[in-house]
């Protein structure tokens, strides 16, 4: 039964991103231009964070989708895993970080009421994000360049 109710509880999640926020987010926010293919993304030195980013989405069987880059970037960065509680808790960093948007609260809202076994992993991202670097604002493309884990001690977390 408890298998079930996560299965369930993930379908919803991923219908919750997928199927509404970013149909939303696609007619809300201005088109982003991402000036890389995978292609070139692979050209980036090991270790920056374009490299790290295309192998990322080769790891986890991702497409590059330019709404999502910056999403993709962030569990770079963060070190959240893409399953259900990371992607809560990515969401409750950003929200501890003082990013409040739609996307955030609902995931935020829905981790809460759907996941209460994962609410310590919550709190301490939320946490984690009130501490850190204000990242909301960072120019997301032009990092690219940088090494990852210099950006990481950037944020302070």
């Amino acid at each position: 039964m408890y298998k079930l109710v996560i299965k369930i509880r993930s379908a919803v999640l991923v219908y919750l991103t997928h199927r509404m926020a970013l149909p939303v987010l696609k007619m809300i926010r201005k088109p982003e231009l991402f000036p890389y293919s995978k292609q070139q993304l692979q050209q980036f030195e090991n270790g920056t964070l374009g490299k790290d980013l295309v192998n990322f989405i080769d790891e986890k069987g991702l497409e590059l989708l330019p709404y999502y880059v910056r999403h993709d970037i962030k569990h770079i960065l963060l070190e959240y895993d893409t399953t259900d509680d990371g992607e809560v808790c990515l969401q409750s960093f950003m929200l501890g970080n003082g990013h409040i948007s739609f996307p955030v609260m609902a995931t935020v809202l829905y981790g809460f009421i759907s996941m209460p076994e994962h609410w310590k992993k919550f709190r301490l991202a939320y946490n984690r994000g009130k501490k850190a670097t204000a990242i909301s604002n960072w120019q997301w493309v032009g990092l690219l360049c940088l090494p990852t884990p210099l950006l990481r001690s950037k944020i302070n977390c």
